[in-house]
Parts: C-alpha cells; structure tokens; sequence
C-alpha cells in the first residue's frame, strides 16, 4: 500500500509539471471482515493536466466512490493516488482543496439555503485567503453567466441551472486546476444540461482546467471528455477514447451493451456533434 501523511503544500499547487490526476491499482472498501463491501476493486487511469476523463457505468459501480476517495471524504482505501504530482496520503490540507474542488450532483442541496450568493461566494474565497473578495466575487458571477442581479439573491430564488452555475463559481473560487464532476447536469432539464456542459467546456479551456467527471449519460460524458473508463462491479473494464465510444468501437461486451441501449447517444453521435 502506498501512502504517505499528508499532502505538500508546495507541490499541489499549479506547478507546470506532473499536473493532472493518476491512479494505481486503487481499492475501496466499507465495513471491515464479514460485512466488508468492495465498492472498488484495482482501478488504474489518468488524465494530464488540462486533460478530462469521464468515468461511466450503472448505478452502484463504484463511479462516485472513486471522487469521494480522490477528494478525502471515503478513509478506507489503498493504493496510490497522485495529484499534481504529489502522492495523497489519508489526510488532505488547504493547498489540496485549494487545487482540486468538487461540483455535486444536486444543486438544490449544496447551497445553505439562509446564505445569499454574496455569502457563498465571500464565506469561500475568505477562507482561502483571498483579500480582494468583492472585485473576485464579480467576476465569478460573471464567469459563469450569472452577473451582479444574482449576487444577494437566495438560491431558492434561483432555478436548478442558476443553482449549479452558483455551484461551479464557488468551486473555481480557490481558482483550482482540477475539478471533480459528480453528476453535474442530472437534476437539470435536458436544455438547461446542454447550458452547463457549454460552460464547463468553457471554462476547461479558458483556465486550462484538469476534469474527471462521473456521469450515467453517455452524451454527457461524450460532450466533455476525452477518454472514458466503464466501470462495472467496482471495477474499469475497458478504457476508450471518446471517438471510438461514438463509432462504437469497443472490446468488452458491457461496454458495447451500455453504448448500445443508450439510444439519446446514438442519436447524439449519429449528429456528429
């Protein structure tokens, strides 16, 4: 098992070098002996810096676990994660959240409901040790599309795409290199997705952004990735590149099957996008 105490200050941040995320031979588990639960078994793959793999597969394959392990939420796994370079260790300090942030899946639920915007944003890039709060807060209000209307509104004076979009801004807040995509667009209507997955492009290639992002929607993960990992019972089964998942040019059975009932896909790659 390769583990180290903690993570290095110095090395997590934007460093030109070894940026990007690599994992090896990870494993994740929950409960311990008997009521022990292998929720991910041996998973190896990277994206470099400014790169974005997708992960995909069906519920319960052990797709979201993976971010939680990355991000330090799940404490029970092995293996070796690298970040930017540097080997993740059990405990994860202020300079890892500050190069890798997390945008979740409900919009609804990750915004205090008594905070306005302003607060969000400012309680965020406070705690990151950001002086210049209010010409920042601006900016990312409008990086995201949102503008200065929104800043002292409440989020349930906002809709679902609105949330997600306050969301994103609070998680460039810390001007990451990497984000973690958990479901970002499944809550959303179908025209409000396509709205954030444009901004996400965006933003990958205006700040040169790192994404891994977990989707059970093929077009999602298609639109934004270049490379995806089929997961299946915990464990990647097949690594492909997203113009062979659109041509349907597969080697595991699963993956052609995932592909091949996804007909909202096949129509999606049929348009040639």
């Amino acid at each position: 098992m390769t583990r180290s105490g903690g993570t290095n200050p110095a090395s997590v941040g934007r460093s030109k070098m070894n940026n990007g995320i690599k994992l090896t031979g990870i494993n994740v588990w929950f409960g311990n002996e008997q009521e022990r639960v292998d929720a991910v078994k041996n998973v190896s793959f990277e994206t470099a810096l400014g790169g974005s793999f997708g992960l995909v597969g069906e519920s319960g394959s052990g797709k979201t676990t993976i971010l939680r392990a990355i991000a330090g939420i799940v404490p029970t796994w092995n293996g070796t994660i690298l970040v930017n370079g540097t080997v993740l260790g059990s405990k994860r300090d202020r300079a890892f959240y500050s190069a890798v942030q997390m945008v979740f899946q409900d919009p609804y639920g990750s915004l205090h409901p008594r905070h306005t915007i302003d607060q969000v944003l400012s309680e965020t890039l406070y705690l990151h040790g950001f002086k210049d709060i209010d010409s920042r807060i601006m900016k990312l209000l409008n990086d995201v599309g949102l503008g200065l209307a929104f800043r002292f509104r409440y989020p349930h004076q906002l809709s679902g795409g609105q949330r997600q979009r306050v969301a994103i801004a609070r998680a460039l807040a810390s001007e990451p290199s990497i984000l973690l995509l958990d479901e970002p667009t499944s809550a959303l209507d179908v025209s409000v997705q396509a709205e954030i997955l444009n901004l996400l492009t965006d933003l990958r290639q205006e700040r040169n952004l790192t994404y891994l992002m977990v989707s059970h929607d093929l077009a999602v993960v298609g639109h934004i990735c270049e490379q995806i990992g089929v997961m299946q019972n915990g464990e990647i089964v097949e690594i492909l590149s997203v113009e062979d998942m659109r041509i349907l040019k597969t080697k595991h059975s699963y993956t052609k099957h995932l592909l091949e009932s996804s007909l909202g896909y096949q129509r999606h790659g049929a348009s040639g996008r």
